[in-house]
């Protein structure tokens, strides 16, 4: 019989239970590298560093993690487990919690501060503080990023991770000196001006867009707002990727009162960008231009790129949440130990989106007995663990302290704004798709499409499948006759945000119109 736990909100934690968690998580971030529990070995299965053919080739993938394809939910609750199962194996019986990246608190103050003390001081043991594991890690071994052309990620002994405002980027001489200079500026303001920057920009992505429309209502948007939606998918295909819900939007525009599906890697991939690096888009109504929402340029936090996202401790307890998200579909649809693929639909292929991980052949169909390397089963370790083994989170030896589905959305259909013709291959790394529209003279943000993305996908031959972005945007709060009535050349402004790599030589600009010049957007109005 497995014994279960049950993992909280990490601010319901008890002070004994925070004392053990954090006693485990500074257990095996001690531990040598090469010892199989070490958080070095499994933040190392996600990205960096890589292995396989895409250890220094970029036309493969060298991270073990599945994004934009079905296995997404189901490799990335194996990883949790994993992790969990290296913690039980320091301190017996702690459970992984979970960020509530939905609740009140984090509305309102963005990140738990347990995530931004870089000490800890022990409740049974006043006398007794450690640096925080929770805050950070310190790289106890090098990784080296053999993949050009591109930023260098690799990270030197001692690297110690970072996230927004800083910068993380050190993996030439150059970079790691225009890094240092960026950095000295911000530790300058105090840890308590850039915490709050952080959480400002947390918030930010959590709520934003939300406007007062001509009902006098206000339209919630952002993050939150998705993670509602995701849990209206009809099917596991569509709730796992966005590549599968990307398709399942077009193919089914027409219907009469069809909403827009979202996908529970979208607002994954947004707090990976809000953590990471990326603030959202305003619009200056004095300059006429689009802004960020604040002044730093060269933000470079490890959350915002695929390679190195899992050395960041807060990773875990975010993914924890995105597998409460998964459980909490399951629940509500009655999939609990059970789910379906839709055989040859975009996003269950190889190839789709990041292309093939280590040891998955070019255009391998996609299945629930697909392996979800590294992770065996714990049951035969020579078996390879697959994503049925892995849907009934009871069967793990975990549970939830909270499943209970989040609020159900209002049914009414809204007019959709559809971005089209963005070529993700012709940019380097994560970035952001934001549409602005003009209302009451001001230009408000309607929504965001953040796609978190690995460096290398230009040189990527296996990962050619899908790479166009198509974003479909809800225009919550206008009706069908007001949506009509706005200009598309005029009143409709679509902006991108990539990397501002400050003073890199790899620049990816970071002005809010670089690549957009031959994006289209459309208005559908025909389901309403």
């Amino acid at each position: 019989m497995v014994e279960v736990v049950t993992r909280k909100n990490i601010r319901n934690l008890t002070p004994e239970e925070m004392d053990n968690l954090v006693e485990a998580f500074s257990a095996i971030q001690g531990l040598h590298h090469d010892d199989p529990n070490s958080f070095f070995v499994i933040a190392g299965y996600h990205g960096q560093p890589f292995r396989g053919a895409g250890y220094a080739n970029p036309s493969w993938w060298g991270g073990y993690c599945n994004h934009g394809n079905v296995l997404f939910p189901t490799w990335h609750r194996a990883y949790v487990r994993r992790l969990e199962r290296a913690l039980q194996s320091q301190v017996p019986g702690v459970a992984m919690p979970y960020w509530d990246e939905t609740e009140e608190f984090s509305l309102k103050n963005g990140i738990p501060s347990i995530f931004l003390d870089k000490t800890y001081t022990f409740f049974n043991d006043k006398s007794r503080t450690i640096s925080n594991p929770l805050f950070s890690y310190k790289f106890q071994a090098k990784i080296t990023d053999r993949l050009e052309p591109g930023p260098n990620y690799t990270k030197p002994v001692d690297y110690e991770t970072v996230r927004y405002p800083f910068s993380g980027l050190v993996g030439t001489t150059h970079d790691a000196e225009v890094t240092e200079l960026h950095n000295n500026e911000l530790r300058k303001k105090g840890e308590d001006v850039t915490n709050q920057m952080l959480n400002d920009n947390v918030i930010d992505w959590l709520n934003f867009s939300s406007f007062i429309k001509s009902d006098e209502k206000m339209n919630k948007g952002g993050v939150n707002e998705k993670y509602k939606n995701c849990l209206e998918a009809p099917n596991y295909t569509v709730f796992s990727n966005t590549t599968s819900a990307q398709r399942w939007n077009d193919d089914h525009l027409s219907e009469t009162c069809f909403q827009s599906i979202v996908s529970l890697e979208s607002p994954h991939n947004s707090i990976h960008l809000a953590v990471g690096g990326f603030d959202l888009p305003k619009y200056d109504n004095k300059e006429k231009t689009v802004k960020n929402s604040s002044e730093v340029a060269g933000a470079n936090g490890d959350m915002g790129e695929n390679d190195t996202a899992s050395f960041d401790p807060i990773f875990y307890f975010h993914h924890c949440f995105i597998d409460l998200m998964f459980w909490r579909w399951q629940v509500k649809h009655n999939r609990c130990d059970s789910l379906d693929i839709i055989q040859g639909y975009p996003g269950t292929n190889s190839v789709d989106s990041q292309g093939p991980t280590p040891g998955v052949a070019g255009g391998t169909w996609l299945t629930l007995d697909s392996p979800l390397d590294p992770f065996k089963n714990p049951d035969d370790p020579t078996r390879a663990m697959t994503s049925n083994d892995v849907v009934n989170i009871n069967d793990l030896g975990y549970k939830y302290d909270y499943i209970i589905p989040i609020e159900d959305v209002p049914s009414k259909p809204a007019p959709i704004l559809i971005v089209s013709n963005i070529n993700r291959a012709t940019l380097r790394g994560s970035f952001v798709v934001s549409v602005l529209a003009k209302w009451k003279n001001d230009m408000i943000l309607v929504g965001t499409e953040a796609v978190l993305s690995r460096w290398h996908v230009a040189g990527c031959q296996n990962c050619q499948n899908h790479l166009e972005v198509r974003a479909h945007i809800p225009m919550e709060g206008w009706s069908k006759e007001e949506a009509m009535k706005m200009d598309m050349e005029k009143d409709f402004q679509v902006v991108l945000h990539t990397r501002r790599l400050n003073g890199s030589n790899f620049d990816n600009g970071g002005g809010p119109q670089q690549g957009t010049e031959s994006a289209v957007i459309e208005r559908w109005t025909d389901h309403l």
